[in-house]
């Protein structure tokens, strides 16, 4: 196997082993972005030669035998909102095209105590703004399963990146989709952690109330990894929880697992390939001993209705920011416009500084906001939300993980969807509830449509991480 299509477990056993280097290991990965990322493009900038520095600093603590965390040395991708201090920072946007971030995210500063190498960042949905990183002003990225279809999205730079061997794991944001949609269509792990299990400090905030930083990998043990380096409480973060440690555990018994199985999400517009998919890797799970049962969450038809009502309400609020005056692309700057007073550079700068999607999404969310308009559609959304969360915790009485499809299709063709919002947006139906519930998820391959992987879903009561992971692992073992 060659050094970057290792895993984290792998990669970091033969770092302590001396077998490489994490200079190699880099090397490596760095090697195979200049083979591939032509035809992918699944970074916006690299940052090889502060990686392969600091490669070459825990080399020499490892040479030194000194005691280094699983993560250190291990080179790592990150989506382009989260901030690292000192590097370019775009959120797939023309208006930040030039931002340097003056700061590190909390995450950021929980993987250098880690001892993670950055390989540089990755390419995105503009704001984290669609589902297939065809809205990134810097260009799509392709499925390196199939060069000629989207990865997904809003972090399809940072699955694409895993997906294919250009990084060892990466981090992205998910608020509703954004990691396990791509993770599904680009056959990795992806996880949506419970909101406020990991810090948003230092993540560009689209829609503050389902924003989560989560871990893309290679499989479910390094998921879990990931996530225990990155979770816990921030002071700078108010939403965020203290969780407790525990262990990397690779064991799980299946026999005890009590299976939900939403009857509202085998309904019409899902692809027979990828149900028939998502319901033989269940039945595995059921033939080694899991029990299976019908579930009803009543209130998920409503589900997308609600998400992008309220969504588009926080957009709105989070991208005032943008003005042209404070920081990102002004207008008043550019040689093409005149700008004859403040109102006019405001207008301008964000005209020209937003794509079509984020402007879409703000007059959505401003209209939704305004005067009355406010109690039809933002404070109706709020109630409906509240009982998409109670199906949730009613069902987690009966059950202690749900299991579901991911995407109702597997990947489909660059430019097929782009046009049509609504239609593009139907592609997120599936994940959309769990960030309205705020319960975490997981996406695993279960199988191909052809070529193309197929995702199933767990998911968990809030903080269940450990219970996704384990029923993760029990079925990657069968799937094996």
């Amino acid at each position: 196997m060659l050094l970057n299509q290792l895993t984290i477990l792998k990669a970091s056993k033969g770092l302590k082993n001396k077998e490489f280097s994490s200079l190699e290991l880099t090397q490596a990965v760095f090697d195979e972005i200049k083979k591939s990322d032509g035809a992918i493009h699944a970074y916006l900038s690299l940052n090889e030669e502060g990686a392969l520095a600091r490669a070459g600093e825990i080399d020499k603590k490892i040479a030194a035998n000194e005691s280094l965390p699983i993560l250190a040395g291990v080179p790592v991708a990150i989506k382009d909102n989260i901030l690292i201090e000192g590097l370019r920072c775009t959120a797939g946007s023309k208006i930040l095209e030039n931002y340097v971030a003056p700061y590190d995210a909390s995450v950021i500063k929980k993987l250098k105590e880690a001892g993670a190498v950055f390989l540089g960042k990755t390419n995105m949905d503009e704001f984290a703004m669609g589902s297939s990183t065809e809205n990134s002003a810097f260009g799509p990225t392709k499925n390196p399963c199939d060069l000629e279809r989207v990865p997904g999205g809003s972090s399809g730079g940072s699955v694409a990146a895993v997906a294919a061997n250009e990084a060892i794991y990466a981090l992205g944001s998910d608020t509703g989709g954004s990691i396990r949609q791509p993770a599904s269509f680009c056959g990795v792990v992806g996880l949506k952690p419970t909101y406020g299990a990991v810090s948003r400090f230092g993540l560009m905030a689209m829609a503050s109330s389902f924003d989560q930083i989560g871990p893309v990998a290679k499989n479910v043990e390094d998921c879990r990894v990931i996530f225990e380096a990155i979770k816990g409480k921030d002071l700078l973060d108010s939403t965020s929880i203290n969780l407790s440690t525990s262990d990397v555990d690779t064991t799980s018994d299946v026999k005890n697992l009590k299976i939900g199985i939403p009857k509202e999400y085998f309904a019409k517009g899902i692809d027979a390939e990828v149900e028939e998919a998502v319901k033989q890797a269940i039945k595995k799970l059921q033939d080694a001993g899991a029990k299976v049962e019908e579930v009803s969450l009543p209130h998920s038809e409503y589900a997308l209705a609600c998400y992008y009502i309220i969504m588009a309400s926080e957009v709105s609020a989070n991208l005032a920011r943008y003005d042209g005056i404070k920081y990102g692309y002004s207008a008043i700057n550019d040689s093409l416009f005149s700008v004859k007073n403040l109102l006019d550079n405001y207008l301008k700068t964000r005209q020209h500084g937003f794509g079509a999607e984020v402007r879409r999404r703000i007059m959505l969310g401003t209209y939704s906001l305004s005067s009355g308009y406010y109690d039809a559609y933002y404070l109706k959304a709020q109630k409906v939300r509240a009982l998409i969360k109670k199906d949730f915790d009613e069902a987690f009485e009966k059950v202690d993980v749900i299991l579901t499809p991911t995407s109702p299709t597997p990947a489909f063709k660059i430019g097929e969807k782009i046009e049509d919002p609504v239609k593009m947006y139907l592609s997120d139906v599936y994940t959309v509830p769990i960030n309205l519930a705020g319960v975490p998820a997981l996406s695993m391959p279960c199988g191909l449509v052809g070529r193309l992987p197929v995702g199933l879903q767990i998911i968990g009561p809030q903080f269940g991480e450990e219970l996704i992971f384990e029923a993760g692992l029990a079925l990657e073992q069968l799937l094996d």
